[in-house]
């Protein structure tokens, strides 16, 4: 079982930076890639950004495109999501996930692992 505990969200500024961190825990060795999600209130779940845990690849939503960096920290187990120029329509609960499975399910909520979610709120 895989455990994911979020945290490093909160209130910002318009123009402001953040970094969310997941800490990651479990039988982790099979998982295939992780993400971060976010979901504002009557919106759908939307992916913005994911990482292959081998290799290191990264994938971005084009809203997060040159504002926001995924890495992940094996050493401490902890994938990192670090948000720059972050606007109003940023606010969101923000998810991290997990994927165990034989692919990866790269922008779409198909991940079988999530947290709790942290919230991100950025005031203009």
């Amino acid at each position: 079982q895989v455990q994911l505990v979020e945290s490093g969200g909160g209130s910002v500024q318009a123009g402001g930076s953040l970094t969310l961190s997941c800490r990651v825990s479990g039988y982790t060795f099979s998982t295939m890639c992780m993400g971060w999600f976010r979901q504002s209130p009557g919106h759908v779940r939307e992916g913005v950004a994911g990482i292959y845990t081998r290799g290191g690849s990264t994938f971005y939503a084009d809203s997060a495109k040159g504002r926001f960096t995924i890495s992940l920290d094996s050493a401490k187990s902890t994938l990192y999501l670090q948000m720059s120029s972050l606007n109003v329509e940023d606010t969101a609960m923000y998810y991290c996930a997990a994927a165990t499975l034989a692919y990866c399910p790269q922008l779409t909520t198909s991940y079988n692992h999530w947290g709790q979610g942290t919230q991100v709120t950025v005031a203009s």
